[in-house]
């Protein structure tokens, strides 16, 4: 990964939320941000896509992707996984740096 560094954080009920932020310019790099969101995302769905749902359902992961275009021409895109302790830990296996 080359634009999206995921933070990861814990909360008392035990869910855990990796969360990535990349700003471009759209004609210098959205293109390769929205790559690697389609990377990350093909991963989840492959290895754990029948277990998508809210986690505090009992499933093991979800997210949510925010695309905001600014007046200034810069594009701001958030990647938020909700998941388990299972998912966080093969996503980091994979993806951790």
């Amino acid at each position: 990964m080359r634009h999206l560094t995921f933070d990861l954080s814990d909360s008392t009920d035990g869910t855990i939320t990796l969360e990535a932020m990349a700003s471009t310019r759209e004609s210098a790099g959205h293109a390769a941000v929205m790559a690697e969101v389609d990377v990350v995302l093909a991963w989840a769905n492959t290895e754990f896509g029948e277990r998508k749902g809210p986690v505090e359902d009992g499933h093991v992961w979800d997210h949510e992707l925010l695309i905001q275009h600014e007046a200034d021409g810069w594009i701001t895109v958030t990647l938020t996984f909700s998941a388990t302790p299972e998912f966080a830990d093969a996503f980091l296996a994979v993806f951790a740096s």
